[in-house]
Formats: structure tokens, C-alpha cells, sequence
């Protein structure tokens, strides 16, 4: 998807709210286990200071991973992310819930995804994104295709991104 930069300020001036996959975005994508199964994911602490900056501009962070991962649950709490979605596989099935819950429209939300099961809601939400190294699929889809890869601070990239034009 081609977007002129008003195009794209058009967009994103409107977003008062965040959602983000995990895996692949705030994360490389690599996943470690054991035989205890999944211990360790890398995140980026530029991505947690996004979520601060967001927060003192009134703008929620919502995280919605495909994954069942207690690891997830930590970082949301560590952050104090009080939306935290595990297991989702129909990620846009959240969107009236969270439409409601915040007073906001989907042009109010954007999204930043990764892989196919983040298209749908990509489609629906006012701005999307997707790192560096995202799926093509999802790149041909996005409103905007970050200079980062994933789990190299893409939320913080696409935070600078919005509050600059705030």
C-alpha cells in the first residue's frame, strides 16, 4: 500500500489508542524453551518507554498475541498495560469490545502486526503497521512499514511517529 506522508498524517492524527501483536513485533520473533517449555523472550526496553510516553498522552496500549504465554502476561504487568489479550487467534473479534470499553472507533485504533493472522484486524483498525521484517503480505497491507525490525523498539518508532504530529 502506497501513502503520500499527508495520507498518512490523515491517518494517524486520529489514533488515540494502540494495539500490538507480540511475537514478531515487540520481540525478533524467536521464541526459547526448555523442557519446561517457553522461558525466555527478548523485548526492548525503547518499546517500554513507549508505553510510558503513550500513557502520559492518555493513549492505551492494548497487547494481543495469538500465543499463550504467561511471559506476555509479565511484561503487560511489568508495564502496566491493563489490556492483555492471550489466545486470540481472531484478533479483530476484540475490536467492539475495546471500541466500547474505551469510547473510541476503529478509525481511533491502530494496529501494529506482523504475520497473516494479524491481517484482518489490520484491515479494519485507522492506521497499521508493521516492522521492518514483516510478512509481505502484511507490507502490501500497512499503512506504514517501520525502519525497525521487530523486537528493535517498532512501538517506540511508531509512538514517535503519532505523538510528533499530537
Amino acid at each position: 500500500m502506497i501513502n503520500t506522508k499527508s495520507n498518512l498524517k490523515q491517518k494517524y492524527k486520529h489514533i488515540k489508542a494502540i494495539l500490538t501483536d507480540v511475537d514478531g513485533v515487540l520481540t525478533d520473533g524467536g521464541m526459547y524453551y526448555s523442557e519446561k517449555g517457553e522461558t525466555l523472550k527478548k523485548f526492548n526496553t525503547r518499546d517500554g518507554m513507549a508505553v510510558e510516553l503513550l500513557r502520559y498522552h492518555n493513549i492505551p496500549v492494548i497487547f494481543i498475541t495469538k500465543e499463550k504465554s504467561k511471559i506476555v502476561l509479565s511484561r503487560g504487568k511489568k508495564l502496566k498495560i491493563n489490556d492483555v489479550y492471550i489466545g486470540i487467534t481472531k484478533k479483530e473479534s476484540l475490536l467492539p469490545k475495546i471500541c466500547k470499553k474505551y469510547d473510541l472507533k476503529k478509525n481511533n485504533l491502530a494496529y501494529i502486526g506482523d504475520d497473516i493472522n494479524d491481517l484482518q484486524i489490520m484491515k479494519q483498525v485507522g492506521f497499521s503497521a508493521t516492522p521492518n521484517d514483516g510478512m509481505e503480505i502484511i507490507k502490501k497491507n500497512s499503512d506504514y512499514i517501520c525502519k525497525l525490525k521487530g523486537g528493535e523498539g517498532v512501538l517506540r518508532e511508531i509512538t514517535d511517529l503519532i505523538l510528533d504530529k499530537k
